[in-house]
């Protein structure tokens, strides 16, 4: 290799200005540039040093011919990085280390990587420093975010980060090590979030990054250090589907008719996108759409990421990974979304995995919802969300058995018998529905599954045996009296049914003239309102369809 190197830049060898230099000559002399500074930098640096120094400051990849002096000496360095010295080369180190490559062509890219490489083998005091470098190069500069959004700029991110993956896997090879930092460093960068308060130009620049950052995250759980890194980065990703989901209130979520009441709007959307088969197994439609949401910017992000981690998910299942992957969503479902104050999104990812693989993921989904509700050591609280999710979750997965869906119903409604057994006792004036809060978020479930299962079920003669076989009319008709206690519009719509079906004799007192919500139902859904979270009605997001 030849290059020109200008005098006033680099006096790299005493030679007429504009001279041909070959490697092993700039080896040569930053190797002696290197030796030159003493024990501490700033007291014995050559203006040799000082220009090296100085070429790895610049970022500016417009200048050619410092592109051009960047590429030699960062392909000299790579060759003389023993000549290294963590004490007597900071400022240098520091440079290199805050280098973006993404300022870069292709040339310097390559070069610079090499540089890293070459640093993280040489010396175990380097490693974590080049695991920083490569995993800040996960998003681009503040300045370039409008230009990652174009065609160029779409294609010089896969640009970046194929190198900066391929780089994080030389490097494993060569120190293993790096791999009990890598986990920790990447979730420590993650991109801040924004508050609502800061400027809109910030909230819409901080949340661009966030989804780049996650996209490279992804990528590197799809890749070959993936399976050495545990569930760190996509339990890391549903995290910060859940914190961008809590900022967004459901006052901002433009509904297509907000007068509408959730079986009005729900039922006639379910009967037009389903058929049942004989077995009573829901055949799917075309054309089941979602609604829509304004162009919040956090609602927008969202939905690109909801998007990003389905897509991972589903290349995941292609690949034969899907269990391993539910077991991580699985786990960030209990310990991120369960319990999170009527989460509105972030559920979904969970409940588009159970849809790739109904016969397991789909059935252990359920079943660990219905253990976590009959589970007495579980929090009032977790046990009622877990069933509000189970209700949404057989009611909405059309997707799911029909003998699942019958089975987890039994189990309810078996637990919410055996639990007024306990109670028989108490008189109606006295009932308190804040004590028996767990009974009657049963007892709701109960009616809200049937309101959507049950015609499907009376039509199949051994499921409508299996459902008359079921002691509801002990569950309904009891001193604790569910029925005035639960959601009018579901205990509404349920009887309705339930005379329809010819279940039990339904009175005309317990119809409650459209009413949505009533203080009794207030007061056993807690501060939370959880007799009102439906955490399966119909994704609001854009583009989240999946």
């Amino acid at each position: 290799m030849g290059m020109e190197i200008e005098n006033n830049k680099m006096e790299v060898i005493k030679e007429e200005e504009d001279s041909e230099v070959t490697d092993s000559e700039m080896v040569r002399f930053l190797r002696n540039a290197l030796q030159e500074v003493g024990e501490t930098e700033f007291e014995s640096s050559t203006h040799h040093y000082s220009d090296l120094v100085a070429v790895f400051g610049n970022q500016d990849g417009r200048d050619t011919d410092h592109v051009a002096l960047l590429v030699a000496s960062s392909r000299a360095l790579s060759r003389a990085v023993t000549y290294i010295d963590i004490d007597r080369h900071n400022s240098l180190l520091s440079n290199i280390f805050r280098m973006s490559i993404w300022n870069f062509g292709e040339n310097v890219m390559d070069a610079l990587i090499d540089l890293i490489k070459a640093l993280a083998a040489s010396s175990g005091k380097y490693v974590e420093d080049c695991l920083e470098m490569l995993v800040r190069n996960f998003k681009p500069p503040q300045n370039l975010l409008n230009f990652v959004s174009q065609p160029h700029g779409i294609a010089k991110k896969e640009k970046v980060q194929d190198r900066v993956h391929k780089a994080l896997k030389d490097i494993a090879e060569l120190m293993p090590v790096s791999l009990l930092y890598l986990n920790g460093i990447v979730v420590q960068r993650m991109p801040r979030m924004s508050s609502k308060n800061d400027f809109p130009r910030k909230i819409k620049d901080d949340l661009q990054l966030s989804e780049i950052y996650v996209e490279s995250m992804l990528k590197l759980e799809r890749g070959v250090l993936g399976r050495f890194m545990g569930n760190v980065m996509l339990s890391a990703v549903v995290y910060r589907l859940v914190e961008l989901d809590v900022e967004i209130e459901w006052d901002e979520i433009l509904q297509d008719d907000p007068s509408k009441g959730i079986f009005d709007m729900e039922i006639e959307d379910t009967d037009e996108a389903a058929d049942y088969n004989d077995d009573g197994e829901v055949c799917l439609k075309a054309g089941f759409g979602l609604q829509k949401m304004g162009a919040d910017a956090f609602a927008d992000r969202l939905d690109s990421l909801m998007v990003l981690t389905c897509e991972h998910i589903k290349s995941r299942a292609d690949e034969g990974h899907l269990h391993e992957v539910f077991d991580t969503l699985l786990l960030s479902f209990k310990k991120s979304i369960l319990d999170t104050h009527k989460s509105k999104f972030a559920q979904f990812v969970m409940f588009y995995a159970c849809s790739l693989d109904p016969e397991r993921c789909g059935v252990r989904f359920a079943v660990t919802l219905a253990d976590t509700f009959v589970r007495a050591g579980e929090s009032p609280t977790t046990r009622m969300s877990a069933v509000a999710y189970l209700a949404s979750y057989l009611s909405r997965a059309r997707f799911l058995p029909s003998t699942l869906v019958v089975s987890m119903l039994k189990r309810l409604v078996d637990w919410c018998a055996k639990y007024y057994c306990k109670f028989q006792d108490v008189e109606e004036e006295n009932i308190n529905p804040h004590v028996h809060r767990v009974f009657y978020s049963g007892c709701q479930a109960v009616m809200y599954v049937l309101c959507y299962r049950m015609r499907m079920m009376v039509d199949v003669p051994h499921l409508k045996s299996l459902l008359l076989d079921m002691p509801l009319e002990s569950i309904f008709r009891n001193s604790l009296d569910p029925l005035k206690v639960c959601l009018p519009s579901i205990v509404n719509e349920f009887l309705r049914q339930a005379k329809a079906a010819r279940l039990f004799t339904v009175s005309e007192k317990f119809f409650f003239n459209d009413l949505l919500e009533s203080d009794l139902s207030k007061t056993y859904g807690g501060i939370e309102r959880l007799d009102t979270f439906f955490p399966f009605d119909p994704c609001l997001l854009r583009n989240c369809d999946r």
